[in-house]
C-alpha cells in the first residue's frame, strides 16, 4: 500500500485545523459576548493554537446560570418596603434632574433609592481600619465581611484575631473571601476563626481539580462589611498592609465609605446572596432574615447600592455611570486605577467634554499592571482631542474608584473603569445623591490632582524608533482590552 504523499498530509492537517477552528469559533460565538471580545478570543486561538486554547479554557467566557437561583426571594419584598418608605418622605430625595438615574439603578440592580443616616468618607487605610475595627469590637449580634484580598500580614492578622474574639463572645461571624484574590493566604490561617465558632467560605474556588473547568474569571471583587445590620462599609481597600499607611510608605492611595441607616440593608442583601451562593445553602427563615435586616431607618443622605456581575446582563454599574456622564452639565471627575473603558464609556466621556463639561480623569502614573497602563494610554489621544483632561497620580499607586458628576452625584465602590469590572467581576457601588458628600469627595479628587502630573503631550514628537515602539506597544495592549 502506498503511503500518503506530502500533499495528502497537508490536506488532512488543513481539514483538521479548519474543523478545530470552526468548532471553537461556534463555541465562542454562542457565548454571546461583545463582538470585539468574541473576535479577540478567536484571533488568540487562531494565532496560538495550544496556548490559546489553554488561555481560553482557564480565562475565557463562562456562564453562571446557577447564581441567578441564589437571589433572595425577600429582595422583592424589601424593594417594596423601601419604595413605600420613600413615598412617605416629605423632602426631595434626589437633586432635581437626576430622578431618572435613580430609576435606572433600580431597574438594573433591583435596588430602589434608599437613604443613610450618615455617610462618612474614609481616606486611606488608617482611617478605614480605625473605624472598622472599632465598629467590629462593638458588635452584638452579627458580623458579615466579604473581601477580595484578605492577607496574612499585620492588618490581616489583627482583623482575624478580633473576629475570633467576637465569635468567642457569641457574635455570629461570617467571612467570605475570594479564593483567587486571596490565593496566597493558606486556609489554615482562618482555622482559629472556625474553631471559635465563626464561619469562613471561599468564593469560586480556583484550584484545579475542584471542578472540570476552574473559575479563574468571575471573581468577587467586592469589599463589604456589615455590623449588626446597621453599619456598613464598602470601597476599594482590601485587608492587606498594602492599603495601610502605618505599615508601608507606598500604601495604595484609596478611599472607603462608612454608612449607617436603611441603605445598609442593601449591602447586607448583596453579602447574603454571595454567602448563600458560595456555601450552597438555602435561604434562612423569615425571622432570621428580619434580625439580619432590621427595619428601615430613613436618613438625609439619599443613596443607592448597586451591584453587578457576570450573572446579570443588565450591567447596572456600567449603565448608571455612563448615563450619569451623559447627563452631566458642569463636570465629570473620574478616579480609577485601571482605565480600560468600553466603547460606550469612551463615547460618554468624549461627548461630555465636547459639549463643554469639565471632564477630568485621574489614573496612576505607576500602575501595578504594565499591560493595563499601556492600554489606558492608548486612549489618551482620543480623549485629549475631545477636551478631556488627564492626570497621572505620581505619589503612590492610585487605587480609588470614584466618580463625581456636577455637584449632585458621587460614587464610590469596588468597580474599576474597565471591561473586567463592568462585565466579568462581581462588584458593588454606592451612588450618593448628596451635595455635601460630593463636596467632600471633590476635595479628595482635588488633592489627587495637586499631586499628579497633567498629561499635556500624549506621545513624543517625531518618528523616532522609540516613539514608534511606544505607540505600537500601547496599540497592541489595546487590542487585548476586552480581555483585560
Amino acid at each position: 500500500m502506498d503511503l500518503p504523499g506530502p500533499d495528502s498530509w497537508q490536506w488532512v492537517v488543513g481539514l483538521v485545523w479548519g474543523g478545530y477552528m470552526a468548532a471553537l469559533a461556534i463555541w465562542i460565538i454562542l457565548q454571546k459576548r461583545s463582538p470585539v471580545a468574541t473576535l479577540s478570543w478567536i484571533l488568540v486561538l487562531a494565532a496560538l493554537p495550544l496556548v490559546g486554547f489553554l488561555l481560553y479554557y482557564f480565562f475565557g467566557p463562562q456562564r453562571l446560570r446557577r447564581y441567578r437561583l441564589r437571589r433572595l426571594r425577600s429582595r422583592a419584598a424589601l424593594s417594596a418596603q423601601e419604595a413605600t418608605a420613600h413615598e412617605q418622605e416629605s423632602q426631595q430625595t434626589v437633586p432635581h434632574g437626576w430622578e431618572t438615574l435613580a430609576t435606572l439603578g433600580a431597574a438594573t440592580s433591583d435596588a430602589p433609592l434608599s437613604s443613610a443616616l450618615s455617610a462618612r468618607l474614609l481616606v486611606g487605610g488608617r482611617a478605614k481600619f480605625e473605624a472598622l475595627l472599632a465598629d467590629l469590637a462593638d458588635a452584638r449580634h452579627h458580623l458579615h465581611l466579604e473581601y477580595y484580598i484578605f492577607a496574612t500580614d499585620s492588618i490581616g492578622t489583627e482583623l482575624r484575631d478580633l473576629l475570633v474574639r467576637k465569635a468567642e463572645e457569641g457574635v455570629a461571624v461570617r467571612l467570605l473571601v475570594d479564593a483567587l484574590g486571596s490565593v496566597s493566604t493558606p486556609r489554615s490561617f482562618f482555622a482559629p476563626l472556625s474553631a471559635a465558632g465563626g464561619e469562613v467560605a471561599f468564593f469560586h474556588d480556583s484550584r484545579i481539580g475542584r471542578r472540570l473547568r476552574p473559575v479563574i474569571n468571575f471573581r468577587s471583587h467586592r469589599k463589604i462589611a456589615v455590623i449588626d445590620g446597621r453599619i456598613g462599609y464598602t470601597g476599594g481597600i482590601n485587608v492587606t498592609d498594602d492599603g495601610h499607611e502605618d505599615h508601608t510608605e507606598q500604601a495604595f492611595q484609596d478611599v472607603h465609605l462608612r454608612i449607617e441607616g436603611g441603605a445598609v440593608r442593601w449591602l447586607q442583601m448583596v453579602f447574603l446572596e454571595d454567602w448563600l451562593y458560595s456555601t450552597n445553602r438555602r435561604q434562612p427563615p423569615a425571622d432570621q432574615l428580619q434580625a439580619l435586616m432590621p427595619s428601615c431607618s430613613l436618613g438625609e443622605v439619599p443613596m443607592q447600592v448597586l451591584h453587578s456581575g457576570p450573572n446579570d446582563e443588565r450591567e447596572s454599574i456600567h449603565r448608571v455611570m455612563v448615563s450619569a456622564i451623559h447627563g452631566a452639565r458642569k463636570r465629570v471627575w473620574l478616579t480609577t486605577p485601571y482605565f480600560v473603558p468600553t466603547e460606550a464609556a469612551i463615547m460618554a466621556l468624549t461627548s461630555a467634554a465636547a459639549r463643554g463639561v469639565d471632564v477630568r480623569v485621574v489614573v496612576p502614573k505607576h500602575s501595578d499592571s504594565i499591560i493595563v497602563s499601556a492600554a489606558a494610554r492608548s486612549y489618551y489621544d482620543e480623549l485629549h482631542r475631545a477636551g478631556v483632561k488627564i492626570w497621572e497620580y505620581r505619589d503612590r499607586m492610585l487605587h480609588a474608584k470614584t466618580l463625581i458628576v456636577d455637584d449632585d452625584i458621587g460614587t464610590i465602590g469596588t468597580a474599576n473603569f474597565d471591561n473586567r469590572s463592568f462585565t466579568l467581576n462581581f462588584e458593588v457601588c454606592a451612588v450618593l445623591f448628596h451635595p455635601p458628600f460630593v463636596s467632600e469627595l471633590s476635595r479628595f479628587a482635588d488633592h489627587l490632582m495637586r499631586h499628579s502630573d497633567r498629561v499635556e503631550q500624549i506621545h513624543p514628537p517625531g518618528k523616532s524608533v522609540s516613539a514608534w515602539t511606544l505607540r505600537l506597544g500601547q496599540a497592541g495592549a489595546r487590542l487585548f482590552s476586552p480581555l483585560l
